[in-house]
């Protein structure tokens, strides 16, 4: 059942009703005059009963108007109940904000007071470790005084005495044979370049130039680990992709002693060693790549071959789907995730450009924008340079690949072949970096974040290998698996494809295409 309020007359109907009352009283003698013409000659009865309408409708007019007084009281009654009704509001919402206030002031006060606690606790954690810091190393000290002087009244201990003066506290006894064997002058040159892929010499080398920057000094509670020791592990861990557990057996260190070398010999290999071998070519370097690039193909102004290759991961945290790799998922049969590595290289397979780091769904189209050889292109820093690539890059007006439409021409196939030998430059040396640095074949223990340092400090060492002529064993070779992807946009430039076709017919006409007119 619905209950209808019912609507209240306002102050205009009032007086639109006292304004009919002068006309119904009209009407009303009007209408008595006129009977009272037409009976003239009836009873006296009849007089006596117009009196009695007149009263009557005197009566109605009395209870219309206690009708309109009454509904007058319960508006004002109405306006009354509405006008308490705010004030309780107004004083309900008063004592809500004061309630409020207190209770925040309350909380504030509370979460001042753990704050303080915590920070009294932190304190007294801190002077607890500090003393019992000076306690260890006062007792290390005494130690050290005892042996000192337990030698000297004793001079023929014997050998057990000075191995026991030698030990330190906390450092575990581990075995450090095999590294023993393999810093010493006498160790046999092929094993140690199967271990290291390298020789000692360019080991040597490496290690004088990281000299200054990893060396530790040795503390009170232990010695620091020699130079050689540091960039044998960083270099053997990346030459054999083997667990960090592995790792600490050969070298005889503990596992996050392990871990935190070789990131830091790969930072100081990217801080040392990156600037001097490799770096973009002067001018005087690019006109010999070009040079050696026309004396292999024909074609002139090329400066560099590019390539763009995946490097395996374990499955990020965050934006998982970044790096997915679709290809290899389908190839292996496995979900695989993955980073770029795009390089450009010299003809002998030297980097001179990477761009590490972006994630593997990234077709290598978008990898290219976003490197810092498109920044040097735009720069004007490429001007008559030939930047060659797949056909997973884009035409540009310095990047030069392949015709990827169907039904050749012989011109353009010969193109093709040309252009494939300059690329073959660039994956060949990709398969020749994951083949001597094995841990890039594999999915790598070592954090995102961490990973373009050590890819770079591969890019580095591999340069160093290669200018130093270190010879590849046949069995270090890595088959590269091309998932190259045709931009959906091929062709960025006009003026680029005129010069394509250009160099093409240049090839033929010139006998440098495979054939030769009489």
């Amino acid at each position: 059942m619905e209950i209808s309020l019912v609507p209240f007359l306002s102050q205009e109907d009032y007086s639109h009703l006292y304004t009919l009352f002068p006309e119904m009283d009209s009407a009303f003698n009007l209408n008595t005059n006129t009977k009272k013409r037409q009976r003239k000659d009836d009873e006296g009865g009849g007089r006596g009963n117009n009196d009695g309408s007149s009263g009557e409708l005197m009566k109605n007019n009395n209870s219309l108007q206690d009708i309109l007084a009454s509904l007058l009281l319960l508006d004002e009654e109405e306006n009354r109940e509405q006008e308490k009704w705010l004030m309780e509001s107004e004083q309900d919402k008063a004592t809500f904000q004061v309630n409020f206030k207190q209770q925040s002031q309350a909380m504030n006060d509370y979460y001042t007071q753990i704050q303080d606690r915590y920070s009294e606790s932190d304190e007294l954690n801190h002077l607890q470790t500090k003393r019992a810091r000076l306690s260890a190393v006062a007792v290390a000290g005494a130690a050290s005084e005892n042996v000192g002087s337990e030698n000297s009244v004793q001079p023929s201990a014997g050998p057990s005495a000075s191995l026991g003066q030698q030990r330190r506290l906390w450092v575990k006894d581990r075995s450090k044979d095999w590294w023993d064997r393999c810093n010493s002058p006498d160790f046999p040159e092929d094993e140690f370049r199967r271990s290291f892929r390298m020789s000692k010499a360019t080991f040597e080398m490496i290690c004088n130039k990281l000299d200054s920057a990893v060396t530790k000094k040795n503390t009170m509670l232990r010695e620091a680990i020699p130079v050689r020791q540091r960039v044998a592990v960083c270099i053997w861990r990346l030459a054999t992709g083997d667990p960090l557990r592995l790792v600490s057996k050969r070298f005889g260190l503990g596992i996050s002693t392990c871990h935190k070398l070789v990131l830091e010999v790969c930072s100081a290999i990217k801080t040392v060693l990156m600037p001097e071998f490799l770096h973009w070519p002067d001018e005087g370097r690019m006109k010999k790549i070009k040079e050696e690039f026309e004396s292999m193909s024909g074609i002139q102004n090329v400066g560099g071959s590019m390539y763009t290759t995946h490097i395996p991961i374990i499955a990020p945290k965050v934006s998982v789907a970044a790096y997915f790799n679709r290809r290899h998922t389908e190839r292996n049969q496995k979900t695989s995730y993955s980073i770029t590595v795009q390089g450009v290289v010299d003809p002998k397979g030297v980097f001179t450009d990477v761009c590490i780091g972006w994630p593997g769904s990234m077709p290598d189209e978008q990898v290219l924008e976003k490197s810092a050889l498109s920044k040097r292109a735009n720069t004007g820093a490429l001007k008559d340079v030939w930047i060659v690539g797949n056909s997973g890059f884009p035409l540009m007006d310095w990047v030069l690949v392949p015709y990827t439409h169907q039904n050749l021409t012989w011109t353009q196939h010969a193109f093709n072949e040309k252009i494939g030998d300059i690329q073959k430059v660039a994956k060949e040396a990709f398969g020749r970096m994951k083949g001597r640095w094995s841990c890039l074949q594999k999915r790598t223990e070592v954090k995102l974040q961490d990973l373009p340092v050590v890819l770079g400090a591969c890019c580095v060492l591999h340069n160093i290998c290669e200018m130093r002529n270190e010879e590849m064993d046949p069995g270090w070779n890595s088959d590269l698996f091309d998932d190259e992807m045709i931009p959906e946009n091929s062709i960025r430039s006009a003026i680029a494809v005129q010069a394509r076709d250009h160099i093409a017919h240049n090839l033929l006409h010139h006998g440098l295409a495979g054939t030769s007119f009489l």
